[in-house]
């Protein structure tokens, strides 16, 4: 009699449907109903690899400003250089073509 009580209904996986039913509920306390749950923690991870992706990318660009403003504050060829390109600056007796 200890056989039958002991054999229940398995999935073709060797689980029985009390084992499937507590760990669907262990997987949904987990993810639904956990104030530290694992969703959110996955979420915030991503989140952070993406800031830390920007603020390296801000710092290269910073980096990149910096050297650019010592060159144009070193050399005044490079200032007027610039001044011509972006300001589309001229001299009093100079003609400027843009040509696109």
């Amino acid at each position: 009699m200890d056989n039958d009580l002991k054999k229940t209904k398995k999935n073709s996986w060797g689980f029985n449907s009390l084992q499937i039913g507590v760990l669907l509920f262990v997987v949904v306390m987990l993810f639904v109903f956990s104030d530290s749950n694992i969703k959110k923690r996955i979420d915030s991870d991503i989140e952070i690899r993406s800031l830390k992706k920007q603020i390296e990318f801000y710092r290269n660009k910073i980096e990149a400003d910096k050297t650019k403003l010592y060159e144009l504050q070193s050399d005044k060829d490079n200032l007027e250089k610039f001044a011509r390109e972006n300001y589309l600056m001229k001299k009093e007796n100079e003609e400027v073509f843009v040509i696109d």
